[in-house]
């Protein structure tokens, strides 16, 4: 009865989402009527209006004055900052970018499919936030997004005379400082999380980098907020012991047998050592008792070197290359240098791959990026796939998610999964289907889940002839530039999951990467490069309608991930601004989703349906089993992100109280009241310790007993008098 009820008020009053865009709509109406009159102002007159707010918004103390003064001067900002993206990039907001700046500008998260512009939707909000004189940091996945979009975007901040920094790897403490100092920083979230972290290692205050932790727009905010989280940032030292042990168990994990001596939960991904398990480890490393509190360490080191062994795989979760050991982003297929696995996991990894062992770390100070990222005064995001994760955004962040309506309707074609009983089965159908579609000029992206499932698949296709780009952690240096020519006439991108986040696939291929290619710079004002993008325009628009005809951009998914959202992120790069696309994913019951999650349910399903060797099935109840298991994995995931919060709130209580008396201690705060306190505590401690002597009989003790008592009581004023005056607790 409640549900229908539901589904009614809906249906008369719209849902929350459409009743705040209604209202979105109404100032974006009082924006376009501002466009004549901005439009007819020299630039020296939008810089003078810029000017004019950020004098007023920026002398005001009071947080909530300086939000109302904000929301004052929305209408006029957004005009003002179209305005001057009009004429410094050539690009104009449309209305649905407008309504996205207004929602990232209310602390929440901005839902934009792929292609909507979210690089420009951006600047509108973070030029208004920026009046405030607080500062607004724009988060991004990695550097090379950072340094672009700084670059790119700066040109609309500068035009309007603001100040644009950039905080990437590499850079000096000074060059920092000086990036935080503008109004407008850019940079990649583990930076921003680093220097937080350092800054409170330093022991001079004018070394702190960071300014307050005013706003943040966080780009691609699932990514960061949701996948990133399960990993906290550490800043770790060296310690003392020694890396022997690790080549030394190492070489007894090898001479075990699964389900004999180990048993392994993939679902949990745990590993433990059975009975005979224990005693074979014991037999092999010539101790009498393995649990014997004094091998203590070397049980520790046994059950990571056997994770090591039985859980992890190169070229899945990490790379061996150079002589190191670089764990692999399982999100986005990215290496990660300079990462480390805790506990001694990393060095038992690096002595199975027998590359030399690093010592061990020992965590110096460490932060959940939950915790970092809930420090600053107001947050807002934007991806194209956060309201599958809407619940989470709110319990975790107090995030809101709108979904912002595309700009033209959306006509991709999304096909139903196709499942084979085998791998190989599978990737037989996966290559037919690359070869139809290059044979027909249509260009296909096609997504794996790690480097070795790309790599061979890269290998299959090899020995067809058909040419292609392999995109992965291998090769990753030409990742924006192999993605934005995705989408030229018949051409094959084999790409894991990062498939080029933050970078348009344009059908018929990028002109302006073409030209850049050509001519070795981006500077508009370069004779070579206005020549060559003029010339690339034209050969890209001939192509550009050979490739809609052909389909335009096919997605081929070759296995399911564990989270919906990045087979949504795959399936959103093509479909772009209303172009045409398809997507389908090729899947088999050999696939670990499948195997894992979902493998009883999807066999009953397939002796329903009828299933043969070798034929595929393609049926909407496969497609809901499938979104069943990863539904499950998504609610495993989102508890293990809950606990780890949980914990590191309690270590957030200290690291907070913490690091806010560091920084008084560091500004000169007095110390005497804060000594004294502590000398009257610990007064107060040694007398409740004290054993206080029982009054007797005989004559004589009572002197003592009362002398007892009077220090006692005397002791209890002074304690009594220093809490009543200091205002420190």
């Amino acid at each position: 009865m409640a549900s229908s009820l539901t589904l009614v008020a809906r249906k008369v009053f719209g849902s929350r989402n459409d009743r705040e865009l209604k209202r979105m709509r109404a100032v974006v109406n009082q924006i376009n009527q501002l466009e004549p009159e901005t439009a007819a102002r020299d630039d020296d007159g939008l810089r003078g209006r810029v000017a004019h707010w950020k004098e007023r918004i920026g002398a005001l103390e009071e947080r909530e004055a300086r939000a109302e003064a904000m929301d004052e001067a929305l209408a006029e900002i957004f005009a003002v900052v179209r305005e001057a993206a009009r004429r410094t990039l050539g690009q104009r907001h449309f209305d649905v970018q407008l309504i996205g700046g207004m929602v990232l500008h209310q602390g929440k998260i901005a839902e934009m499919k792929t292609g909507e512009g979210k690089t420009l939707v951006a600047t509108l909000p973070a030029v208004l936030n920026a009046l405030g004189g607080r500062g607004v940091h724009v988060v991004t996945v990695n550097d090379y997004l950072a340094r672009r979009d700084s670059e790119w975007m700066g040109r609309i901040f500068n035009f309007l005379g603001l100040s644009v920094g950039v905080v990437v790897h590499g850079l000096s403490d000074p060059e920092r400082k000086a990036a935080y100092a503008c109004d407008i920083t850019y940079g990649q979230n583990n930076e921003f999380g680093f220097d937080y972290l350092r800054d409170n290692m330093k022991f001079n205050l004018a070394d702190y980098v960071q300014r307050e932790h005013g706003f943040a727009i966080v780009d691609e905010v699932d990514s960061i907020l949701i996948d990133e989280a399960r990993t906290p940032l550490i800043i770790s030292g060296a310690s003392e012991e020694s890396t022997d042990t690790y080549y030394v168990v190492d070489r007894v994990i090898p001479r075990l047998r699964p389900e004999e001596h180990y048993t392994i939960d993939e679902k949990m991904r745990t590993v433990a050592l059975t009975e005979e398990g224990v005693t074979r480890v014991e037999q092999l490393l010539g101790v009498e008792n393995l649990y014997d509190p004094r091998n203590i360490l070397l049980l520790h080191h046994a059950n990571q070197a056997l994770k090591a062994h039985a859980l992890f795989k190169r070229d899945v979760d990490y790379v061996a290359r150079d002589g190191q050991v670089v764990i692999v982003d399982e999100f986005t297929g990215r290496l990660m240098p300079g990462r480390r696995w805790s506990d001694g996991l990393h060095q038992a990894i690096e002595a199975k791959e027998n590359v030399k062992i690093e010592s061990e770390n020992q965590t110096l100070a460490t932060i959940t990026f939950q915790n970092y990222f809930r420090m600053y005064s107001k947050l807002s995001g934007m991806t194209g796939t956060a309201d599958t994760e809407a619940q989470e955004f709110k319990e975790i962040y107090n995030l809101d998610v709108v979904v912002i309506p595309t700009n033209r309707p959306m006509v991709r074609i999304d096909h139903h999964d196709v499942v084979y009983k085998s791998e190989e089965e599978k990737f037989d159908a996966v290559i037919e289907e690359i070869r139809d579609c290059h044979e027909r000029g249509q260009p296909v992206l096609v997504g794996t889940i790690s480097i070795e499932k790309s790599e061979r698949v890269a290998a299959q296709l090899k020995k067809t002839g058909v040419p292609h780009h392999v995109l992965n952690a291998k090769n990753h240096e030409r990742e924006a530039e192999i993605v934005a020519q995705a989408g030229r006439r018949g051409a094959v991108t084999i790409s894991t999951n990062m498939a080029g986040r933050g970078t348009d696939i344009v059908l018929g291929g990028n002109p302006d990467g073409l030209a850049a290619a050509e001519a070795g710079t981006r500077d508009p004002a370069d004779p070579k490069f206005a020549a060559a993008l003029e010339n690339h325009r034209a050969q890209c628009a001939v192509a550009r309608e050979q490739v809609l005809k052909a389909g335009g951009l096919h997605i081929l998914g070759t296995e399911r991930h564990e989270s919906r959202r990045i087979d949504n992120q795959l399936r959103g790069r093509s479909g772009r601004q209303g172009d045409p696309g398809s997507s389908r994913f090729f899947l088999s019951l050999e696939d670990d989703l499948l195997r894992i999650f979902g493998a009883d349910r999807l066999k009953g399903l397939m002796t329903r349906i009828g299933m043969e060797d070798g034929v595929p099935i393609e049926h909407r109840w496969i497609s809901r089993a499938i979104e069943n298991a990863q539904k499950k994995v998504e609610a495993h995931n989102f508890d293990i992100r809950k606990h780890l919060l949980e914990y590191d709130d309690v270590m957030n209580k200290q690291r907070e109280v913490v690091y806010h008396r560091r920084r008084e201690l560091l500004s000169g705060a007095p110390l005497k009241e804060d000594i004294l306190e502590m000398a009257v505590d610990l007064v107060g401690e040694i007398v409740r310790a004290t054993p206080t002597p029982t009054r007797s009989r005989p004559t004589g003790s009572g002197r003592k007993s009362r002398t007892a008592s009077s220090s006692s009581s005397s002791s209890a004023r002074i304690s009594a008098t220093p809490s009543s005056t200091s205002p420190k607790t």
